[in-house]
Formats: structure tokens, C-alpha cells, sequence
């Protein structure tokens, strides 16, 4: 298990990773208030790009209203670029990979941080306690949209990252473009599944326009995606496979499936025991790489993960509370099911707003 998993691992157009364990988007909560990369997440991303042979990094916001939560990085002007480069650096600087996550919120963003205007791809609030109710994109909204992916792919390029992952998981924009609960338009952009995916591919076509003609061949461009959605009407494993059949038509470098568990089954249909990370290997059949996460703490569990076929492997709570968890499990030392604690803030430079908000959500991760 562990000579595969830590030989390198090369992708079709040629970028190669030194291992196949990548360090997932996870979200800080400190960036600094005019929208750039703070130092405690310099240290934060550095104390962690050891070990794996890919970062990519939290999510990076297109348009000025598509943050998505306080403490977000932005990446909507050429302002932010020092910025990015400071943190394309970083992650480089001991030979990982360096991906740039792009997004824009949606409606899961709240009024307070968008001057109020929340926005989706129709007026329909998010089935969350006092979610907005969005205002539905005019068309013309909706190609800015598309075009701002764009120009902050070159921002990433000029930044010096060694790709992008386009968010299109986790009930953000590119989502609820896709999903029939938050997408109610009788448009071009709505309706049919064929519709609800225009948006995504469009976004995919307008990235990869400007990595081909901007930047070099082994520029990476990643899609994460969530294989279902819990709301009626909602994402189904049938839409997605569509939705996966459509992108691996696309010069993308590689598939992120947004998963609570890398062994988890079926959220829609409780019946169903098949694991929903091999049916997705099964269905995608080789045509891009796929990258599983979800609740890897051991090395054992890291081996299952790799047994259930994903090419890559994400590791995310466990890098947190320890960030030479890599260099553990490739040099056989034990590694647990680790906790998050206070010390965690000095000794493996995580922000003091991570640790607070993660205390918040995420109780069951932090030791008190």
C-alpha cells in the first residue's frame, strides 16, 4: 500500500505530483479584512506542504459578491495578486503542487458580506435557519460570471499555481446552477438537466480557454463536485453521472468528488449499500483521475480509500491536527484519529479563527 501510494503520480498532460496524497480545500476563516492571504495562513499552508504531493488551497471568491463567509480570500482583481503569489509560494516552496479552489457563493452566502445582494440562479433561499432569500442572474449576469472564472484563472497563472479547481460542490454557485432545487429558471440556464448544466461547462470551457492559451501544458485544472443533494427536487446519482459524462469531455485534469465519508453510501437513498466513490470510479472508467475524501484519519483508512479506486486521496481534519501526518504514515509511525486541540494553534500553525469557528461546526474534531 504504501510504495503505490507514495510513488509519483503523473496526470495526462504531464504534471506530476511526488505522492498521491493531496491536502483538500478546507476553509481558514482568517484572511485578512481587505480580502488578501493573512500570515497566520502563510504558516497555516506552510507547517503542511511537506508531505502531500498537491494543496489546493480554500476557496478564492471571483466576484466581489461572491464571498461566501468572513475571513475568505478574494481573487477578483489584480490587487490580490502579491497576495496569491505569497501563497502559490508557499505551498510550492517544499514540492507539492499548488492548486488555486475558484467560486463564487450563491446563495450560501449572507447579505452582510455581498452589500445585499445575495444572488443564485433563481429566487429560491437555501432550506438552511435564515437563509436569504437570493435574487435571481440576469443572463448578462451570468456571462460576467462565467468570464470572471476566467480572469481570476489568469490571476492564478500569473500568481505562479500550478492550477485551479473549479468549485462546483458543496451548494455553491456552480451547484445550484446544476440542481434542480435551487435552479427553477424557464431560460436557457434552467429547465431540462441539459439546461441546469450549461452553466457548469460553460465555466469549465472559459477556464480551460484561457489555460490554453495562457499558460503551459501541464497547467491543472481540477472540478470538485457534490454526487448528491438530500433536497427534493434535488442532485441524483443519475445527474451526476450525466454531469460526469460531460466534463470528461473536457481538457480537465482531473475529478474531485466532494464526499462526507470516502467509504459513505448513498444520502438519497438509504437502501442503497453501495459505496458512492466506486460507483463513480466504475462509471468515470479511466477517462480523468478521481480524487476521493471523507473521514481518513489512519493509515489504514488511507489504504481502504485507495481500495475503493480513487488514483488520489484527500486528507483533511487529520492534516490539521497534525501537520506531518504524511511523513507519519510513510515512515510507518502510528497516527490516530487525532483531535484538534488549543495547542494546535502554537505548535502546528493553525489560525486562532480556525480553531474558534471549527469549535463552533465541527465539535466532534476539537479536544477540549
Amino acid at each position: 500500500m504504501t510504495d503505490q501510494i507514495f510513488q509519483p503520480f503523473i496526470f495526462a498532460n504531464g504534471a506530476q505530483l511526488k505522492n498521491r496524497i493531496v491536502m483538500p480545500p478546507m476553509t481558514t476563516w482568517s484572511g485578512n479584512e481587505d480580502g488578501t492571504v493573512s500570515d497566520e495562513e502563510i504558516a497555516y499552508y506552510r507547517a503542511r506542504a511537506g508531505g502531500v504531493g498537491m494543496i489546493i488551497t480554500g476557496t478564492t471568491y471571483t466576484v466581489a459578491n461572491g464571498r461566501g463567509f468572513p475571513g475568505q480570500f478574494a481573487g477578483y482583481d489584480d490587487r490580490f495578486l502579491p497576495s496569491l503569489a505569497k501563497l502559490a509560494a508557499t505551498a510550492k516552496e517544499q514540492g507539492a503542487k499548488a492548486i488555486l479552489q475558484i467560486f463564487h457563493a450563491g446563495r450560501m452566502s449572507m447579505p452582510e458580506l455581498t452589500g445585499n445582494d445575495v444572488v443564485s440562479a433563481s429566487d429560491i433561499a437555501a432550506p438552511r435557519p435564515g437563509a436569504a432569500c437570493p435574487r435571481a442572474l440576469s443572463e448578462e449576469e451570468i456571462d460576467g460570471i462565467i468570464e470572471s472564472f476566467a480572469a481570476t484563472t489568469q490571476r492564478a497563472i500569473s500568481a505562479g499555481f500550478d492550477g485551479v479547481e473549479i468549485h462546483g460542490a458543496n451548494s455553491y454557485l456552480i451547484q445550484q446552477f446544476f440542481s434542480p432545487h435551487s435552479n427553477r429558471r424557464n431560460d436557457a440556464w434552467g429547465g431540462a438537466r441539459e439546461k441546469r448544466a450549461r452553466f457548469p461547462l460553460a465555466v469549465v470551457d472559459a477556464v480551460c480557454a484561457v489555460v490554453r492559451s495562457r499558460a503551459s501544458k501541464d497547467f491543472i485544472v481540477g472540478y470538485r463536485f457534490s454526487p448528491e443533494e438530500i433536497e427534493e427536487p434535488g442532485i441524483t446519482l443519475d445527474d451526476t453521472f450525466y454531469l460526469i459524462d460531460q466534463l470528461t469531455q473536457k481538457p480537465l485534469t482531473y475529478l474531485h468528488a466532494s464526499l462526507h465519508q470516502y467509504n459513505g453510501t448513498s444520502l438519497r437513498n438509504q437502501d442503497d449499500r453501495h459505496v458512492v466513490g466506486q460507483g463513480l470510479h466504475r462509471h468515470i472508467a479511466g477517462r480523468l483521475p478521481l480524487i476521493g475524501v471523507g473521514s481518513v484519519k489512519t493509515a489504514g483508512e488511507l489504504a481502504q480509500a485507495f481500495d475503493c479506486g480513487y488514483e488520489l486521496v484527500a486528507v483533511g481534519r487529520a492534516l490539521i491536527a497534525e501537520p506531518q501526518w504524511v511523513q507519519k504514515v510513510r515512515h510507518g509511525e502510528a497516527v490516530g484519529h487525532q483531535l484538534i486541540s488549543r495547542a494546535s494553534i502554537k505548535d502546528h500553525s493553525m489560525p486562532q479563527k480556525m480553531f474558534d469557528t471549527m469549535k463552533i461546526y465541527f465539535p466532534a474534531s476539537i479536544a477540549d
